[in-house]
This record gives C-alpha cells, structure tokens and sequence, in this order.
C-alpha cells in the first residue's frame, strides 16, 4: 500500500497594524493542519524574511538542514522553541526530526511532501507579498537595493546590517547599520552601531526605495543616525 504524500501550505499572518500584540508569521500547515498550533504555545512562527526567499532555509537539498520553525515570545533559551529537519529525497521532501531544546520530545511525525508540489508552494510563498503594507515592501526593496550595491554603504565605512519595517509602526521603517562592520565584532574590533528611522508615505514603495537609497549614499549616516549600540 503506497501512502500518499501530505501536501504543505506556507500561510502568512500579519497581526493588526498598530497594535503591540502578535507578529508576522510564515506558519506550516500540513494535510490542512497548523502543526505548530499542536505542539508549541509559548511563541509565534517565525517571520517570512527568515523562512522564505531565494536562499530561504525552507528550500530542500540533499543535505539534511535542521531549520527552526517557531520560537518563544520571552527567548529560546527560557521557553524553547521548534524545529525540524528538512531534506531531499529523490522526488521527496523529508519533515523529520522535529526538536524542542526545552522538551524532551515534540509529537510530531515524519512528513513526507511530493518534491514538485513542495518546491511550488515555497516558490509562491516566496514570491507573494500581497500580505505587506506599504513599509514593510519599502524595507524590503531598499534592503535588496544596499546589498546589491554595498559600495554605497562603504563610502561612509558602514556595513548593512538590516532594513526593518514592525507592524506596530506602520509608517515607518528602520535602517541598522554596523560601523566598520560586523567582522570587527568577531574579531574583537572598535564597534558601533546605528539606526536610523525614516517615515514612508503612500508614494509607490519603488521609488521610496530607490530615494532613500540615494539619501543613504549622499549623507554619512554616522552624521545623522542614532547610536544604538557597540563596544566600549
């Protein structure tokens, strides 16, 4: 008797904007379930930006990736969080070994999804943003802009570190940005950090991107940005 492969659905969930409660979400459901709402209470999935994407965890190779699905409100580390092994086999992807660090054992079983059927929902996922207000796309087009053209942030000896855009501010997003950069941490270099929170309109998110771009590459943003953090 040959079972039949469970089919997986990649839900996203925006909690009310403005509102301090909740938070974005790429939430697994399976066959019809959200496995997650069975097993984990202590803290949402976690958001789109991590899971999805061209170079997104959620994409199966042969190599076995243990990729963390949700985890709590508080950290990790106090309540736990959830995840799973993902791989590839043959026309397959393998959902196994889910793990708790905060519990002996998470009740769930193997999963096995059709390889076409997988990677065309984490596709679609990947590339719908119907879900987005108009900063979190600005932050998303303005963080691909600087990565592509990170010669514009090292004229000021910065380096990205993100492009933010919370739903409980929704007209605004920030900017985060490591001076040197983020090796001096490792390395146990002078560092600093900055932020720098810019106000989004209703003008076509595009062009907002592409004008704050031009802003970050015109003006050292050590000149202007809040220092929020570094060494001492």
């Amino acid at each position: 008797m040959t079972t039949e492969p469970h089919l997986l659905s990649l839900r996203i969930v925006v909690p009310p904007l403005g509102g301090r409660h909740g938070s974005v979400e790429c939430r697994p459901v399976i066959n019809g379930r959200d496995v997650l709402a069975e097993v984990f209470d202590e803290g949402p999935a976690d958001d789109p930006r991590y899971l999805l994407g061209p170079d997104a965890p959620l994409h199966a190779t042969d190599t076995p990736r243990e990729v963390r699905l949700a985890t709590a409100e508080c950290t990790e580390g106090c309540c736990g969080a959830v995840y799973v092994t993902i791989r590839r086999e043959g026309q397959h992807v393998i959902w196994s070994g889910w793990r708790n660090p905060d519990k002996d054992d998470v009740d769930l079983p193997e999963f096995r999804f059709d390889l076409d059927q997988y990677d065309v929902e984490v596709h679609r996922a990947s590339t719908d943003y119907s879900w987005e207000w108009p900063a979190r796309t600005v932050a998303r087009l303005l963080e691909e802009r600087l990565r592509e053209r990170a010669d514009s942030l090292a004229t000021w000896e910065c380096e990205l570190g993100a492009v933010s855009a919370w739903h409980w501010e929704p007209d605004r997003i920030n900017v985060f940005l490591f001076h040197p950069d983020r090796s001096a941490i490792r390395e146990n270099r002078p560092w600093l950090q900055f932020r720098m929170t810019l106000p989004i309109s209703g003008d076509d998110p595009g062009e907002q991107a592409e004008r704050l771009e031009a802003r970050l590459a015109a003006e050292d943003p050590r000149e202007v940005a809040e220092n929020c953090g570094g060494s001492k």
